[in-house]
């Protein structure tokens, strides 16, 4: 166990070194007219312009430069913002509104996890039944229809029927977040709920469920404490998709409502060509999207020891 988790730790890193690489030298690719905005272009001269580059590194080698960002991001030096608030660093920047996306991000998964759980089992107590078909419905309904007509439905019905505010107030942050999160877990509920279902309708058709129904057992307990905990452990492999979702959904999601968040900002930083701040946040989706495979995969070789086993019979 320890060595798998070790193994998987590395292969994590790497990923996200490979990520930042390319990152960087994709950054490096632009022509130098885009780190300039337009006055500037206009009133510097091109040795102005050039000796502005030379300074901040910009003309030399690129596997110059690809070393002294390795350098400067070991030492949590990523550098400071050239566009969007000059001289200012990126860390700084970034901090408030990584926490507004962090706390959304987790209030979405809390909130998908356990009303995606929640409708799976409800759907497997009410097979073919009402229920069901509405929760299938449901997942259907949030894969087929383009996000942004999801987004807009949830917009209108919010503000025009709940009265929430459609854009975000730092006035009043937690009632103008509730679209955003629920927009945020809106698909990881549907997958919740598909897999949950699927896994359960498995499980009451084994042979251990007869005999646990032989036994006298009541409906309560097979369903809670065997179909649903033997269940829960496949549904584990989910985590990682779900998050990708959360974090993939918060750079629409953030624009659409106004949030000051991550995937505002990187919308903004790609816009103003603001290199420093692209990096930075790209390698942090990047990190936290790794990081879930890495938790999926390590849980479910805890939840499950027949990967365990199966690994050693394997090596045989």
């Amino acid at each position: 166990m320890l060595r798998y988790t070790i193994k998987r730790l590395l292969q994590s890193v790497i990923t996200i070194f490979l990520i930042a690489t390319a990152v960087f030298v994709l950054m490096r690719m632009l022509p130098v007219e885009y780190y300039f905005d337009e006055d500037e272009r206009m009133y510097l001269t091109d040795e102005q312009q050039e000796a502005i580059l030379q300074e901040a590194g910009l003309l030399d080698p690129v596997p110059k430069q690809l070393m002294r960002f390795y350098v400067n991001t070991l030492q949590g030096d990523f550098g400071e913002s050239r566009r969007i608030q000059r001289n200012t660093p990126v860390l700084e920047l970034i901090a408030s509104r990584v926490k507004i996306s962090m706390r959304n991000g987790a209030m979405a998964l809390g909130i998908a996890l356990t009303l995606g759980v929640c409708i799976g089992v409800f759907q497997t107590l009410c097979k073919d039944k009402l229920f069901d078909h509405i929760g299938t419905g449901y997942t259907v309904f949030v894969n087929a229809v383009p996000t942004i007509v999801s987004y807009s439905l949830i917009l209108v019905f919010g503000s025009k029927v709940l009265g929430l505010p459609s854009l975000y107030s730092s006035r009043r942050p937690f009632i103008s977040n509730i679209m955003p999160v629920f927009c945020l877990a809106m698909m990881s509920i549907a997958g919740y709920a598909l897999w949950t279902r699927r896994y359960m309708v498995d499980e009451l058709n084994k042979d251990y469920i007869k005999m646990a129904r032989v036994k006298g057992l009541s409906s309560r307990q097979i369903m809670f404490h065997h179909v649903l905990k033997n269940a829960f452990v496949p549904l584990v492999q989910y985590l990682p998709t779900s998050l990708l979702n959360t974090i993939g959904g918060s750079l629409l999601v953030e624009r659409f409502f106004s949030v000051p968040g991550m995937g505002t900002f990187l919308a903004d930083a790609i816009t103003c060509y603001d290199v420093n701040i692209v990096q930075t946040l790209s390698m942090l989706y990047a990190a936290l999207g790794v990081f879930g495979a890495f938790l999926g995969d390590v849980l479910m070789t805890v939840l499950d020891p027949r990967i365990s086993l199966l690994r050693k019979e394997g090596s045989r």
